[in-house]
Formats: structure tokens, C-alpha cells, sequence
């Protein structure tokens, strides 16, 4: 005998994901109890029962009795056991293969037994819920059955409570004080524990003892007046001091100012720091020395008749304008290069044909 009492029916749900985990799929049928082959349907459109088999009983549920599963997509409303069933029976179909299906079915069936489209995500869903590959809490559209039965008893009490005439307490429908909602809070704990907890803007600037500056402000009027008061004479005093520190003492007018000779920084350059200055100074050419260490500014004196016939002329040595000022530009006088444009990169004329139309150019590569 197959049991179909309301009151002792199992989840359809889970007896269809019990009966798939042991190999027995369920039976649609005709009749609730099956007792003969010719009960059996053919077809899911003419069968108004599945008939599930264990070693003990059997049970048989309406096909169009709602289940715990969701769809969003068909406006959030339970799926009967039909649209279930039909959905594991076509679950290797394609989305295009199943819609044609779909439309068969509620075609050949009519206004009776027809079954709900799925569209695929609620397919892949339930067909991995069916198939154990999820937990019985992991489902996005299967609602927990300890929240179904948690609704339900809700809902009783709240009616027995209205029949008797006392206070109704409201409470959320989709609340459940089972498995799902212990560990939900355990895991809010963990969050709340990883806080750090923060103050608003008084608490962070003044502490948390609020101050009151108010009495501030009949102190801060007196020294108000008073400086006010002080100020002119203080300016007074200022114009008629005179200044501590001295001017700057103007340049001689008949000073000339030293020119500036560039030297290249290459290694491979003949004339270099440490030979420079007997090279320009005395006419004497010696192999410049690598392993010595020379300063980077140099000064030498030459006579040159041709300017000056009695007093010498004094000239500046660097090989590399990094310390120049704007001005300094103007004294250089020539530059000592091997042709390698890199020494150019900080000069105030880059390009060769520029600079060499403003200084003198000595190759010495």
C-alpha cells in the first residue's frame, strides 16, 4: 500500500535527492495507490502522482504538490513536484532543447499538468542539489526545510495567538533558528571580532572627555586691546632702528669676471682634471693620471697679450655644469669634448651646432 496522507507526507524534495542517492528513481503514476501495471503512466503529462519506493514503504506524492524550490525568474513562486521531476528527467538537454521540450509537454498536456520553464542557472542549481553535489543549506533557491518548518510554526502561533485575543508578536517569516541561523551568527561574530572600533570626530580630536574653551575668550580680550594698542609704537620704533645687518657689498665695477672653461668628463678624453692645468697653464701634455683624485673645479692663470700685457688671466676649470647658475653661461669660453653627445645632457644649449655657435668647441678625442 502506498501512503498518501497529507499529514505523513514527506519533503518532496528530499525524498526525490534520497530515491536519486540510492538508485531508485521514482514511478509516475495515475493513481495515488498503484497497485497494478496499468497504474504506471507513459507520459509525465497524464501521471497526477510519483510513487516513491524504499524497502520499508511507499510513498506517493502529488505531482502538483509545491516544493521548497524558489524561481526568481517565474516571479518567486514555489515549483511543484512536476516541474522538479521534469527538470532531473531533461537535465543533459540544452537550453534551446529544453525550452522545446517544455512547450511540448504543456502542449500535449493542456490546461492540466503542465510544467513551470527553469531557466538554466535555477537548473544547474537544482539538478546539483538533486544530485548531492551541494549541501542541503547551499542551494540558492531551495529554501532550508528548518525555515519552512520555522514558518509554519510561526504562523500557528501567531493564529492561535490572534484566536485567543493576546498580543500577536511579529516576527520574520524567513527566519530560522536552525543549523542555518547558528552558523550564520557564528560567523557574524567572527567578522565583528576583526573590528576595530572608531570614534566619531570629538573622540578622535579632543579625547573623550568633551573640553569647554568657552572661558577662554574673556582672557583673550584683554590681550587683544593691549596688543592693538602696542602696535604703533612698535612700528615707530622699527622705521627708526636701522638695519642690524649690513647691505650687500656691490661688485667693483672694473672687475672682470673669471671665464669658465668646460672639460669633458669622458674617461676616454685626453685633456682631463688632473692634466688640465699643466696642459693649459705651463704647455706641458702628460698622460692624465686614473688613479688619482682631483677636485672637480680647477684654477690656472695664463697671460694673454692680446687682452691684457701685464696682468694674467684667471680661468675656472669644471667638467660638468651641475653647480652653474643662469649667469654662469655667459663666462663659459670654451668647451673641451671627444664628440660624444651625452656630455651635452645638461648644458644650456644641447644640441652641438647651438653650442658651438655661442662658445668654442676643442675636440680632443
Amino acid at each position: 500500500m502506498a501512503s498518501s496522507d497529507p499529514s505523513s507526507q514527506q519533503d518532496p524534495l528530499t525524498l526525490l535527492r534520497a530515491s536519486i542517492a540510492a538508485s531508485r528513481p521514482p514511478i509516475p503514476t495515475s493513481t495515488p495507490d498503484a497497485s497494478h501495471a496499468d497504474d504506471v503512466a507513459t507520459s509525465l503529462s497524464q501521471a497526477t502522482h510519483l510513487l516513491f519506493n524504499n524497502d520499508t514503504e511507499h510513498t506517493a506524492v502529488s505531482l502538483s504538490q509545491s516544493t521548497r524550490f524558489i524561481s526568481p525568474a517565474a516571479g518567486n513562486k514555489a515549483i511543484d513536484l512536476r516541474s522538479v521531476y521534469f527538470c532531473w528527467q531533461n537535465r543533459d538537454l540544452g537550453a534551446g532543447e529544453y525550452i522545446n521540450a517544455t512547450q511540448a509537454l504543456n502542449s500535449e498536456a493542456g490546461a492540466q499538468g503542465t510544467v513551470t520553464n527553469l531557466v538554466f542557472t535555477e537548473r544547474l542549481d537544482l539538478v546539483a542539489w538533486l544530485k548531492g553535489e551541494v549541501g542541503e543549506e547551499e542551494s540558492e533557491f531551495i529554501v532550508s526545510a528548518d525555515a519552512s518548518r520555522a514558518t509554519k510554526a510561526g504562523a500557528r502561533d501567531a493564529a492561535a495567538t490572534a484566536a485567543g485575543g493576546e498580543d500577536v508578536e511579529m516576527r520574520d517569516a524567513g527566519v530560522s533558528d536552525g543549523v542555518a541561523r547558528q552558523r550564520e551568527e557564528e560567523r557574524l561574530r567572527e567578522i565583528y571580532k576583526g573590528e576595530r572600533r572608531m570614534g566619531d570626530h570629538n573622540t578622535v580630536l579632543r579625547g573623550v572627555k568633551v573640553q569647554d574653551f568657552g572661558g577662554v575668550r574673556k582672557f583673550s580680550a584683554a590681550f587683544h586691546v593691549k596688543s592693538a594698542a602696542a602696535a604703533p609704537a612698535a612700528v615707530q620704533q622699527q622705521l627708526a632702528t636701522p638695519a642690524l645687518r649690513p647691505s650687500i657689498k656691490p661688485p667693483a665695477p672694473n672687475r672682470r669676471a673669471e671665464p669658465i672653461i668646460l672639460l669633458s668628463p669622458s674617461a676616454s678624453s685626453l685633456i682631463r682634471m688632473p692634466n688640465a692645468k699643466t696642459f693649459l697653464q705651463e704647455g706641458s701634455y702628460t698622460p692624465p693620471d686614473t688613479t688619482s683624485t682631483t677636485t672637480n673645479l680647477l684654477h690656472l692663470t695664463r697671460l694673454l697679450p692680446s687682452i691684457d700685457p701685464q696682468k694674467p688671466l684667471r680661468f675656472i676649470l669644471v667638467d660638468s655644469p651641475d653647480q652653474f647658475r643662469p649667469d654662469y653661461w655667459s663666462r663659459v669660453v670654451a668647451v673641451f669634448t671627444t664628440g660624444q653627445a651625452w656630455q651635452f645632457k645638461n648644458y644650456k644649449w644641447q644640441a652641438p651646432a647651438e653650442l658651438f655657435g655661442h662658445v668654442l668647441g676643442v675636440y680632443v678625442g
